[in-house]
């Protein structure tokens, strides 16, 4: 205040229906400081994107951390029943999963990293996407996040 300056506007951290931590603490904290939050990693380094159906149709094969993440059994099943549940629904996994981050308080824009111009559009779909209740529910089912906090810290 003293020179002159805005001070700090914007949280940016990773968060996404799969790494959902920051609704522990920092979300809440920054819709209390008055602080937009910019998620970084919406796709969760592309498995949020359809990585699954994009692999059984022979497209691009995930690499890196969504790779390795898709090895664990665990995340498999979770990811596929994620899938699932937006082919019921007619819905691009990468769109549902950027308008899932625009229905989170505080949320007020997830940084995307467009390689092709066709992730550009979809990433601008994505901002006139509306989930059902059904659909919230489901994913909110299938990726519960930690809880509240403190509880979620102890357990």
């Amino acid at each position: 205040r003293r020179g002159g300056t805005i001070g700090l506007v914007s949280e940016q951290c990773l968060y996404n229906l799969a790494e959902r931590r920051a609704e522990m603490e920092v979300i809440p904290a920054a819709q209390d400081y008055g602080l937009g939050v910019i998620p970084w990693s919406p796709l969760h380094g592309g498995l949020l994107g359809g990585v699954l159906k994009k692999q059984a149709e022979g497209g691009r094969r995930a690499s890196g951390r969504a790779a390795d993440s898709l090895n664990d059994p665990a995340v498999r099943t979770q990811i596929q029943a994620y899938e699932d549940l937006l082919d019921k629904h007619g819905l691009e996994p990468g769109e549902a999963a950027l308008a899932w981050l625009l229905t989170r308080p505080g949320v007020t824009g997830p940084i995307v990293g467009p390689r092709t111009a066709g992730q550009l559009e979809s990433a601008l779909r994505a901002v006139e996407l509306e989930l059902s209740e059904e659909v919230l529910a489901g994913l909110d089912e299938i990726f519960p996040g930690p809880g509240p906090s403190p509880e979620a810290f102890a357990w």
